[in-house]
C-alpha cells in the first residue's frame, strides 16, 4: 500500500447522500438522512426522533420501546462504529442515531405529557447534548478518539453513550420538577 492510498484512507470523509446510500449501517446512523443536515445536525437528528417517536408511539406497548431501545442501541453501535470509521473521525456530526436513541428514551419516559411538555424535554435535552455540562462532558471525554486514529469499537459506543448520559441529565431535571411542582 502506498503511503498517498493510506494517507487518503485516514482522511476524513464528509457525509453526502451519495456516502449514505452505500451502505446500511450509514443509513442507520445518519439517521436515514437527517444527519445530511448543513446545519445543526444534532438538532435536526432530535427533530426526526421526535416526528418518528410521534408516529411509532400508538402503536408501541413500554416492551416495544424497550425492544426497540436496546436493539437499536445494539444495532446503532455497529452502525455508528462503522460510519465513523468509514468517515475517519472518531465522533462525526453527521451521525445523530445517539440523538434518536436517547430522545426517544426520553420521550417514551416522560409520556404522557402534551406538546409543551415535549418541547421542555427538546430543549432540555438539546442544552445537555450541545453544551455537555459536567456528566455529559465526562462521557464524551471517556472514549474519544484522537482525529487521524482508527476508530475502535469503543469510540463507536461513546458516539452513544454522552448522550444517552444527557437523556439522564434531561430526565432528572424533568423528575425533579415534576417532584417539586406537582
Amino acid at each position: 500500500m502506498s503511503e498517498a492510498s493510506t494517507a487518503a484512507d485516514t482522511a476524513p470523509r464528509r457525509a453526502t447522500a451519495r456516502f449514505m446510500l452505500a451502505h446500511p449501517a450509514r443509513w442507520i446512523a445518519l439517521g436515514f438522512g437527517s444527519g445530511l443536515s448543513p446545519k445543526a445536525p444534532g438538532t435536526v437528528g432530535t427533530l426526526w426522533a421526535w416526528a418518528s417517536f410521534l408516529a411509532l408511539h400508538p402503536h408501541m406497548t413500554d416492551a416495544r420501546w424497550a425492544v426497540l431501545l436496546l436493539g437499536g442501541t445494539l444495532v446503532g453501535w455497529w452502525a455508528c462504529t462503522a460510519t465513523a470509521r468509514a468517515m475517519a473521525t472518531p465522533d462525526p456530526g453527521a451521525i445523530v442515531w445517539d440523538e434518536v436513541l436517547a430522545f426517544w428514551l426520553v420521550l417514551w419516559l416522560v409520556m404522557p405529557t402534551g406538546l409543551l411538555g415535549q418541547a421542555i424535554a427538546f430543549g432540555l435535552f438539546r442544552y445537555f447534548d450541545a453544551a455537555k455540562p459536567g456528566p455529559v462532558r465526562w462521557a464524551d471525554q471517556l472514549f474519544k478518539g484522537e482525529r487521524g486514529q482508527p476508530v475502535t469499537w469503543a469510540q463507536g459506543f461513546g458516539i452513544l453513550f454522552d448522550d444517552f448520559v444527557a437523556a439522564g441529565c434531561t430526565l432528572l431535571v424533568i423528575a425533579v420538577w415534576r417532584f417539586l411542582f406537582y
